[in-house]
């Protein structure tokens, strides 16, 4: 059916929820049990959880005020034999799969010449910097597995070779910094990075942008429902647990009961 039969117009959620809000009530749950140690470094990773929350919300927020005929899956969990990717976002256009990884990171982002990402925070009057792995990189990961498990689906050799050849075309990496207080310095970066790093507020032109300008052909309502449910039945429930790495800081309890001795006659 031509496109000029398309109903859709609007942005389209097939999974909308994560379990990042039941992993933060997990840690919450266990703080009490820590001791001094534990409770520091549970509350950072507390805090961080927080931020990358409220970083996929605003994510959501800009997707959704889109006015883009595209489906949205949100917090993708893929797996293949000792491989696995958390996938923030995988949103589908017309005519582009935008993979996003979302970072909402305190403080200024600096992208060097090398591609590598420094991050610089103000604490007062003290300055302090530090490397972050790249966001970018994870991000390429993601792409390489999605194209592994895309090949392993299907036994066609013709659909095979059309995934080996075609891939690249049909599938956008972008790291979005969802922290609108976050400068970010990559004047001195490489175009082709400079390219995949933006921020939330211009994520929607982002899109729009690269998917007119893709030369690949639009595909129809229903090609695009099915493109964004073959990535849908793909993905798997993350039962991995973090929690583990507390345990060496819970509180010791005694579970021996007083036992009451008679009283003497």
């Amino acid at each position: 059916m031509g496109l000029i039969f398309n109903k859709m117009k609007e942005p389209v959620f097939l999974k909308e929820t994560g379990n990042a809000e039941e992993q933060l009530q997990q840690l919450k749950n266990l703080e009490p049990l820590l001791n001094e140690e534990g409770r520091k470094i549970i509350n950072q990773d507390i805090t961080c959880l927080e931020y990358g929350i409220a970083g996929e919300k605003n994510i959501a927020f800009e997707l959704k005020n889109s006015h883009m005929p595209m489906y949205i899956l949100h917090d993708i969990y893929l797996e293949s034999d000792d491989l696995n990717a958390q996938i923030d976002y995988l949103v589908f256009t017309r005519k582009l799969c935008f993979v996003i990884e979302c970072k909402n990171l305190y403080g200024n982002i600096t992208i060097d010449a090398n591609g590598n990402f420094v991050r610089t925070m103000y604490f007062g009057t003290r300055k302090v910097q530090e490397g972050l792995y790249s966001p970018i990189t994870q991000n390429v990961r993601h792409l390489e597995l999605m194209k592994k498990i895309k090949l392993e689906s299907t036994d066609s050799i013709v659909k095979k070779a059309m995934v080996k050849s075609a891939f690249a075309a049909f599938y956008q990496s972008v790291v979005v910094l969802a922290n609108p207080k976050t400068i970010l310095n990559d004047r001195y970066a490489k175009k082709e990075v400079r390219n995949q790093v933006i921020r939330a507020d211009q994520l929607v032109k982002y899109m729009k942008t690269l998917n007119d300008s893709s030369k690949e052909a639009s595909s129809s309502d229903e090609q695009l429902l099915t493109w964004a449910q073959s990535f849908l039945t793909l993905s798997r429930p993350n039962d991995k647990t973090y929690l583990n790495k507390y345990d060496q800081y819970k509180i010791e309890k005694n579970n021996e009961e007083k036992k009451e001795s008679p009283d003497s006659m």
